[in-house]
């Protein structure tokens, strides 16, 4: 199975500016990153940036990097720059690693590219079962699916809305076994990736700020499987690179 991990890092984030180069016991967090995917197995990694620094870390550490526009909405849409400027052949399969997963594991992004072998599915990706201190955490994404793993809708809110176990507060230890927490990791081929970068923002992407809720949009089969192994926590606040720092 042949595949390549694009990791999308741009510097000005807003919750945490500069994220990728905020160390983590003695690395830039854009490296550890990098060294699970080089684990994967895939046959390049490659770091797709806007930003200078984040650029000449890349390849101090020896990454193959690639400078793209600093006004893409999303990691997705910073790929698929990346891969026209890289001139990536259409049926390739591309694995999207967050660069905010530092502890994504290598089996992990091998599994996503697996699934997104399969000729029916557009884009592969996976969950895994929420924590009680997730379950109304907005920087936490909610999946729901269907009885296939067909991905159905994402949000930031907590969804389903358990509404009889929810009341009063009641019953949030019995409903965790329904939820399932997003991981920020895509697999898909470049032919659909230059399809998804061709549609427009849609609302609900916006209102949301989920990138995928577009490729929901115009009809894409997103499969979302259970992870084979626990993928860690992603960082979005100086709280979660705290606690990252403290493991």
């Amino acid at each position: 199975m042949k595949f390549k991990v694009y990791i999308p890092a741009r510097y000005g984030a807003t919750r945490l500016p500069g994220k990728p180069l905020l160390e983590i016991h003695g690395k830039p967090l854009i490296q550890h990153v990098y060294e699970r995917a080089r684990a994967s197995g895939a046959a390049e990694v490659v770091i797709a940036t806007d930003d200078e620094r984040i650029l000449n870390t890349a390849i101090g550490f020896g990454a193959s990097a690639c400078m793209t526009s600093p006004d893409h909405r999303s990691g997705t849409d910073r790929i698929a720059e990346a891969v026209q400027l890289r001139d990536e052949p259409a049926d390739l399969v591309i694995v999207n690693v967050q660069g905010d997963e530092p502890g994504i594991p290598a089996s992990v992004i091998r599994q996503v590219a697996s699934l997104a072998q399969n000729p029916e599915c557009d884009l592969a990706t996976i969950c895994e079962p929420l924590e009680s201190a997730q379950l109304f955490d907005a920087n936490v994404v909610k999946l729901v699916r269907d009885s296939n793993d067909r991905a159905i809708y994402f949000s930031r809110a907590t969804i389903p809305w358990s509404r009889d176990e929810f009341a009063g507060g009641a019953g949030v230890t019995r409903a965790l076994q329904a939820y399932r927490r997003h991981v920020g990791i895509y697999g898909f081929r470049t032919d659909f990736l230059a399809r998804f970068a061709a549609a427009p923002p849609v609302r609900i992407e916006e209102l949301e700020c989920l990138e995928q809720l577009r490729a929901l949009d115009f009809g894409a089969c997103i499969i979302a499987a259970d992870a084979v192994a626990a993928c860690g926590a992603g960082i979005d606040t100086r709280a979660d690179l705290e606690q990252v720092r403290r493991a």
